[in-house]
């Protein structure tokens, strides 16, 4: 039987389809999409484009063509998440619909951020505006799941993500570089980092490997590259010193000469907490877990990951190495296949 969608509900998954579009461009400010209805017909779209750039409602108001702008009060605005209420990098959201007399606005989910929580509905309410709250609220939380894990849990959205062979080695061994996933999801890997604040991986990666950790097989930003060094053992000569901003976790300085910066954290029990507490204060709200094994490790066995993200060579079998890190009994919930590779995205949370 097929599913109905009643008129509300269909103007706010277009609305969620729009905030989609600003992945990687908005953070640490949330994904927002909005559309202006009149009777029935969509006069006006728009979506949160750029950190520090309008926002959504401002985008969907000033699309709307000369020849339908005296429709703008008798009007129904939908946005997925609610409108702010404070000022920030633009005026407040709520200010422009009170000001356009939009007489009904439909919201998707509250904002969890403190300065706008409730604040942007009961602004537009005292305004006499009618506000119907919750229209696809589940759907508009996960999309913006990053957002709201910085602002309810304190910490970035983690996302493990690794690459092994058929029979489960990350590596043929533990001093040389092994290529296991092919050109394709390459590709899908760098596209990952232009979605994410930042990139993590341990010292023996960085070593091993000499990941530059940027987006150049992929058209958008270079994430914040962060490093867990402790000893600082990794050479200034390193590729992932040569391009973008990068945090070094350490245990021994706190100082910053340029792009890179040392931060001084506490390594007993585990760099873990600190580490979140840091990228938290840096406004990075998703950090991507690119390795070593040992570091992904750590991630899984303090169950401080939301996601993560395994490619699998299936041709591909080393019989000894490095062994793959253990998840645990986890299901996947999506999986693609790339030639040789298929990909399985697993969440946390999803059992």
């Amino acid at each position: 039987m097929p599913i109905t969608m009643n008129p509300n509900e269909s103007y706010m998954l277009r609305c969620l389809e729009l905030a989609a579009k600003g992945l990687g461009t908005t953070a640490p400010n949330p994904m927002v999409g909005s559309v202006l209805v009149h009777e029935n017909r969509i006069i006006g779209e728009g979506y949160h484009q750029v950190y520090g750039g309008p926002h959504a409602e401002v985008n969907c108001i000033a699309s709307v063509k000369p020849d339908d702008r005296h429709l703008i009060p008798s009007s129904t605005l939908y946005v997925s998440l609610e409108p702010c209420a404070h000022f920030g990098k633009t005026p407040p959201c709520s200010d422009l619909i009170i000001d356009q007399k939009i007489h009904k606005v439909v919201v998707g989910c509250r904002d969890p951020f403190v300065e706008v929580n409730g604040k942007g509905i009961e602004k537009i309410r005292k305004a006499g505006i009618e506000v119907v709250e919750g229209v696809l609220e589940q759907e508009c939380r996960n999309l913006n799941h990053r957002f709201f894990t910085f602002h309810q849990k304190k910490r970035p959205w983690i996302i493990l993500k690794w690459a092994q062979s058929a029979d489960g080695f990350i590596a043929a061994n533990s001093t040389e570089r092994t290529f296991i996933s092919n050109e394709l999801s390459n590709q899908w890997v760098h596209k990952w980092r232009s979605e994410e604040a930042a990139i993590l991986v341990g010292t023996n990666t960085a070593i091993k490997d000499r990941p530059s950790l940027t987006t150049r097989l992929w058209q958008g930003k270079n994430p914040v590259k962060v490093l867990i060094d402790a000893s600082l053992k990794v050479s200034s000569d390193n590729p992932i010193f040569k391009e973008g901003r990068i945090l070094v976790l350490n245990k021994i300085k706190e100082e910053q000469a340029g792009t890179v910066e040392y931060k001084k954290s506490s390594f007993d029990p585990s760099p873990l907490p600190d580490l979140m507490k840091i990228l938290y204060q840096e406004n990075l709200n998703s950090v991507l877990i690119e390795g070593g094994a040992n570091t992904l490790q750590q991630f899984i066995n303090a169950e401080l990951w939301d996601e993560a993200r395994i490619i699998t060579n299936s041709t591909l079998h080393l019989e000894q190495g490095v062994k793959a890190p253990v998840l645990g009994n986890y299901k996947s919930i999506q999986q693609i296949q790339l030639k040789n590779d298929s990909i399985e995205w697993i969440y946390k949370d999803s059992n």
